[in-house]
């Protein structure tokens, strides 16, 4: 049970890497992503010896003196994986609904980087855009000051998360601390001027929307884990060939989210030959694309990947893998 807990654990976390790599270098090929998920890990095992001994009572007779000792032993390891495909409801569910606002700054209050969450789950806050591509709002660039600011005031410890039970609605409160230094007192100035927010409230409404809303409340537009992998395709090395013979999108994808310096916030490399030092590789078109293991800041961007996925879960709750070992 020690060794073959962590190996499924060790193969599950490994493939989920793989098939979320996968589909992110399909979407910069505007191919279809294909979700199919482990539902149950069973192994059975079966453990049987069996030994015989034989020897002559009376060696001097001449009948058969010959003496013997045997023994067999059977080992089997027989486990059923299900794979249930990723459509439908929870289709609309997991991958097209939005991200809860509750939810990012649950992460958020949670001791995560405010200015990377917010960066890469959310299209606007009270009308004010994050970068998006051709045919949609133009980005604002006091958008990545706003989450620079959350960042320093999170780092200071002056944000605060409160979610209050009304009926079966949950409400989310922000908070700023008072009585602040001067530098964080100056970005919680900066951040209730560029969005609107009254300096008097103690409390600001989180709610989900595109415009400003009324005064008080912050309004998230965030994104679905579809976007936010339309969004990380950007970083896929594409050889110029596919983009010469128009078979790969040559400009950032709708949505696509970046730092300040407009640059992809994850790096994924190809190359024909399979990658020695990889953090996940996969194949497709003839090509390999990767993840290095010593780059860091991808690593953290498909970790938080998989969070975000969770985070995307509603209704009920999500069947996880099981493992049962019969007892004798």
């Amino acid at each position: 049970m020690q060794r073959d807990r962590l190996g499924y654990a060790n193969a599950i976390g490994t493939s989920w890497k793989e098939q979320a790599l996968l589909n992110i270098v399909k979407m910069r090929y505007l191919d279809t992503p294909v979700f199919l998920e482990v539902s149950s890990v069973i192994s059975s095992y079966e453990l049987a010896g069996e030994i015989s001994l034989s020897s002559n009572l009376f060696p001097g007779s001449p009948l058969d003196t010959n003496r013997t000792f045997g023994a067999t032993g059977t080992y089997a390891d027989k486990p059923t994986i299900s794979y249930v495909p990723v459509t439908g409801d929870r289709y609309m569910t997991s991958q097209l609904r939005p991200i809860s606002p509750q939810a990012i700054f649950a992460m958020i209050e949670s001791g995560h980087s405010a200015d990377f969450v917010l960066r890469l789950t959310v299209r606007a806050i009270n009308g004010l855009y994050n970068h998006q591509g051709p045919g949609q709002p133009g980005s604002n660039a006091t958008f990545s000051e706003v989450i620079a600011a959350f960042r320093r005031i999170q780092q200071a410890g002056a944000l605060s998360v409160r979610i209050e039970k009304r009926g079966t609605e949950e409400i989310t409160r922000l908070r700023f601390a008072r009585d602040m230094d001067n530098a964080v007192e100056k970005d919680v100035r900066y951040i209730q001027n560029a969005l609107g927010i009254n300096a008097s409230d103690d409390d600001t409404l989180l709610v989900f929307g595109a415009l400003r809303p009324e005064p008080g409340r912050i309004a998230l537009l965030t994104r679905s884990v579809q976007q936010i992998l339309s969004d990380l395709s950007a970083g896929v090395e594409v050889p110029q060939r596919d983009l010469d013979e128009e078979r790969a999108t040559a400009r950032l994808p709708v949505g696509a989210a970046t730092d300040g310096s407009g640059g992809a916030l994850i790096r994924i490399r190809s190359a024909a030959d399979r990658p020695a030092d990889a953090y996940a590789a996969v194949r497709y078109r003839d090509l390999w694309f990767w993840i290095d293991d010593r780059d860091l800041a991808s690593k953290r961007v498909m970790m938080f990947l998989m969070v975000f996925s969770s985070l995307a879960e509603t209704g009920a709750t999500p069947q996880t893998p099981l493992i049962t070992i019969p007892a004798r």
